[in-house]
């Protein structure tokens, strides 16, 4: 059996052995499905009950920021959250600067959110890292709409200052694919009169507007070409949110149990959105093999039970259309790359030098440390696999997939690894060490 320890200066030391992996598991709540139930929920009128949560430093960032308006929300677990909602336009001015942690979710989407209550003043600002992650991306568009925000940097860096305004429709034309910027913008247009449009470049993740119209908001999509139009205010009224397993939780297990020979895991009631699935579409191109069974719908969202077993991967591209797919991913995929067999190219990636790691150059500089043979591009990586993983010191720079992404490649490494500052992975996936050890 891998021998898997915690130390006590946070740190994971792990000795792989190449044990396979079996047994069933649940991965958390889906974290952006319950960052987006707990702000409707917060807006709604009357109450929204939420199962199956994400219980994470982010989620309970967005849970505090939304307390500190006034919104009523319950102790935060797994099984049962209650939200009492003001009701549009109705969050409290707060007696203190709000703080959003290390969630850029929480920030951008805030934003928009905040940039709307009318005469109201707010703060909000983060830890180190999401003071220095750039919000320019949202503010700009807010802006065009008649927000006041202030803020370093000409207006791109917490913490930053909001003078809630009546906002004017528009519609933009989103340089990037980017979920928190639509977002950001369609809770913004909640509130103002008009029909706001957005479109993208390529379609991102949706759990925006399939959550917008189960709350009642007037919302239509246009997939040829990536446009939603949402036409306010609207009236959002309480739900019962059933949240799904995150498929970027459970992408850890899917590579994991893919390179371990002999390896066979059951992976329960896994959103399996389309515009999330990424990750799966790619496993397969390198010869994964992955099922899906019990496929149905969870309160609008497809959801499925993954079986994973072993299998040889061969190298690919991953770029293009792809990457608004899985951008989340692409750490723990370097590491499926790092063991294939042939050449993995992952291209048109520059989001990840602005995540909660500069993650290009992090997954880089940490592969390469255990000897993979890894080349660093301005916005992707050249990975040639099939190289033998060594044990070895490694840093997470306080990023929770980094830290996750370096666990399953030290399960593929020979000699032992020491990961330092590990308990970043608390951030999404709490249980993620424990779960690790009691399946290797």
């Amino acid at each position: 059996m891998a021998v898997i320890q915690i130390t006590s200066n946070d740190t994971w030391q792990i000795q792989a052995d190449g044990h396979p992996l079996r047994g069933t598991l649940q991965v958390p709540g889906d974290k952006s499905i319950s960052h987006r139930a707990l702000m409707l929920g917060a807006m709604a009128e009357g109450t929204t009950h939420i199962a199956g949560l994400l219980v994470g430093e982010d989620t309970c960032s967005t849970a505090a920021c939304f307390r500190a308006l006034g919104a009523e929300i319950s102790d935060l677990n797994a099984t049962a959250v209650t939200v009492q909602g003001l009701g549009m336009g109705h969050l409290q001015e707060p007696a203190d600067v709000l703080n959003a942690g290390n969630s850029g979710t929480t920030m951008r989407l805030l934003l928009g959110v905040l940039a709307a209550q009318t005469g109201r003043f707010f703060a909000i600002t983060g830890d180190a890292s999401l003071r220095s992650r750039p919000m320019a991306r949202v503010v700009t568009p807010l802006l065009q709409m008649g927000a006041q925000i202030w803020g370093r940097q000409h207006h791109s860096r917490a913490p930053l200052a909001v003078l809630g305004q009546p906002l004017e429709p528009i519609t933009y034309y989103s340089p990037i694919a980017s979920a928190q910027v639509k977002s950001a913008l369609l809770l913004a247009a909640l509130h103002t009169e008009g029909t706001t449009i957005i479109r993208e470049p390529h379609r991102s993740r949706d759990h925006s507007e399939r959550m917008l119209q189960a709350f009642g908001a007037c919302l239509s999509v246009d997939e040829a070409t990536c446009t939603v139009s949402l036409e306010g205010p609207a009236v959002l009224k309480g739900q019962t949110v059933i949240v799904p397993g995150d498929i970027s939780s459970a992408a850890f297990w899917l590579v994991a149990a893919s390179l371990l020979p002999g390896s066979e895991l059951l992976l329960t009631n896994v959103g399996v959105n389309p515009t999330r699935t990424g990750i799966l579409d790619v496993l397969w191109a390198m010869g994964a093999e992955i099922t899906l069974e019990n496929e149905r719908l969870v309160t609008g969202e497809p959801v499925a039970d993954l079986r994973i077993r072993s299998a040889r991967l061969q190298g690919t591209r991953i770029g293009g259309e792809l990457i608004p797919r899985l951008i989340d991913e692409i750490p723990i995929l370097a590491v499926a790359a790092a063991c294939a067999e042939g050449v993995t190219e992952i291209r048109d990636a520059a989001e990840l030098r602005v995540k909660e790691s500069d993650r290009l150059k992090a997954v880089a500089t940490e592969l390469q440390k255990m000897g993979a043979k890894v080349t660093e591009l301005s916005d992707g990586l050249d990975i040639q696999g099939g190289v033998p993983l060594q044990g070895t010191h490694l840093e997470t720079y306080g990023d929770h997939r980094m830290a996750m992404s370096l666990a399953i490649a030290a399960l593929n490494a020979t000699g032992t690894s020491h990961i330092h500052n590990a308990s970043a992975a608390a951030v999404s996936y709490p249980e993620f060490v424990t779960t690790l050890q009691q399946i290797a």
